[in-house]
């Protein structure tokens, strides 16, 4: 399952932009990237309802991506639609299961999707959290080996989302591959084995997640003030070396740093004491943050995807390709 140099252009708009990455057999992936990154794009290429620029290729399984749709081995849940009116949830269930070349009973497809208490409810009825739940049982209504998910938990609740991930591990455990695209970044650092960062349509990183956080570099330093900094004192906090953000919400100060030790240490030499002290690595979201503000500064803020584009950083030496 490859993209081997993919591109997409949309008029004078290049939405992706030579792409090479490789899913494997048993993993699961995540695929962030702010709105525009190119992630739709992506996903629309793999499950063949777009094809790329002349130059690249997108393969699945040694064909097709359309051809492996048809063949049944890829399952997609998508935000929106796919959802027939007027039916149950039980009826649409075992169609979808009637129709996959190697679907499963669909009594298990229901259970496993957290759907058997509303089987017999009508599809049109369903509240957006259980009708995303119908669409994973969908995805899963056979033994297909990819399985491509698009924000596949908006609307669940807290237990639903659990135990949508749980069937997922089961899943990436059969051997299948698993590729999400979500705005949950703590999804993305619980769940995925690796994690690619798409931004203005190139590869900005693939790695792991603490690979990912490792590559921002910076410390987040938090600590609260005796009292509400005036202008003065705001102007030299934001000019204490090595900070990329700085944040003050009353006499809390939240601050990123790419040297906390010179952070800190200029920090005690403005005569303050701060309490509370604390310096710590980047979350996943932090660090995606952080990756993402240093590309917009160093693309310029009227830069735009283009195949001149400058090539993106990796966290893997550029002559390899992504092993994802």
């Amino acid at each position: 399952m490859e993209f081997t140099d993919a591109s997409k252009t949309y008029g004078s708009v290049r939405a992706l932009s030579g792409l090479s990455v490789r899913l494997e057999a048993g993993e699961t992936v995540a695929l962030l990237g702010p709105n525009g990154a190119g992630k739709s794009t992506t996903l629309d290429l793999l499950l063949g309802l777009r094809t790329p620029d002349p130059g690249g290729t997108v393969r699945l399984f040694g064909t097709t991506p359309r051809q492996a749709v048809t063949d049944g081995r890829v399952g997609a849940v998508l935000q929106s639609g796919g959802l027939m009116e007027g039916v149950r949830v039980r009826e649409l269930v075992a169609l979808g299961c009637s129709l996959h070349p190697r679907g499963y009973p669909p009594e298990q497809v229901l259970a496993t999707a957290g759907l058997t208490e509303i089987a017999d409810r009508r599809v049109d009825k369903l509240s957006g959290g259980q009708a995303q739940r119908v669409r994973f049982a969908l995805a899963t209504a056979g033994a297909s080996d990819l399985l491509v998910l698009d924000e596949p938990t908006t609307g669940m609740d807290v237990a639903s989302r659990q135990t949508f991930w749980a069937a997922m591990r089961d899943q990436a455990a059969a051997g299948r591959t698993v590729l999400f695209a979500t705005h949950y970044l703590e999804e993305a650092d619980e769940v995925a084995d690796r994690v690619l960062v798409l931004h203005r349509g190139q590869l900005l990183a693939d790695g792991s997640a603490a690979e990912i956080k490792a590559m921002a570099g910076a410390r987040r330093i938090a600590f609260t003030l005796d009292a509400v900094p005036d202008g003065r004192l705001e102007t030299a906090l934001r000019g204490l070396p090595g900070l990329t953000r700085v944040q003050l919400a009353g006499s809390s100060v939240r601050m990123r740093s790419e040297d906390p030790d010179a952070t800190v240490h200029a920090l005690y030499g403005l005569g303050l004491y701060p309490r509370d002290l604390e310096v710590a690595g980047l979350g996943l979201e932090q660090a995606f943050l952080t990756l993402t503000d240093r590309a917009e500064a160093q693309d310029g803020p009227d830069a735009a995807p283009s195949g001149h584009a400058r090539p993106a950083p990796s966290a893997r030496p550029a002559h390899e390709k992504a092993n994802v």
